[in-house]
């Protein structure tokens, strides 16, 4: 069976991003960039959802993350992407597919198909999602020293506890930490 991994950064105060979507707190530096690149297993699926992905195809694809991170880039732009969208209907990011039927249904054969693990990278809603119905398998969540007034919380709508259990944290030089855990 395929294991399914979520990878997320939120503020103290637990939200992905502000009301309007601005991410500008966040601001990782190279140490935090170095450990997302070696945590993130090259060769797996990323799954995203469309404004996630609307958000990494407009960067990762430029002369400017090649530049920026060059390692990163060809890894994010090599991988196969699947974005779970009612709405999209083609997309410019090579190896994108769009899957626009029922998430939870097609995540569950997806799991049960052979292939490498597959990684959620942000994506809040599909998240959500997949956490209420015991499809994720590890969260990796980075928490950045900063609190926002207001936001959308990494876990909304779950509607049910998610009871896990801490395997790993570091800590970096900026304050930021980082947590894995898995379901108990």
């Amino acid at each position: 069976m395929r294991k399914l991994s979520a990878f997320s950064f939120i503020t103290l105060n637990g939200f992905t991003h502000s009301s309007d979507g601005d991410i500008s707190w966040h601001r990782h530096g190279e140490e935090e960039n170095s450990h997302a690149s070696e945590s993130l297993k090259p060769g797996n699926v990323l799954l995203f959802g469309r404004v996630t992905y609307e958000m990494m195809a407009s960067y990762w694809p430029t002369p400017m993350a090649v530049e920026n991170d060059p390692l990163v880039a060809a890894w994010m732009n090599r991988a196969l992407k699947i974005v779970f969208s009612t709405t999209m209907k083609s997309a410019g990011w090579e190896n994108t597919r769009i899957i626009s039927s029922n998430l939870v249904e097609a995540v569950k054969v997806m799991k049960n198909q052979p292939g490498p693990d597959m990684t959620i990278l942000g994506s809040g809603s599909i998240l959500s999602q997949l956490a209420r119905h015991g499809l994720i398998d590890e969260y990796q969540i980075m928490i950045d020293p900063v609190a926002i007034g207001s936001g959308v919380p990494l876990f909304k709508g779950i509607g049910q506890n998610l009871e896990l259990k801490l395997t790993g944290m570091q800590s970096f030089k900026s304050g930021v930490v980082m947590l894995s855990y898995v379901p108990r």
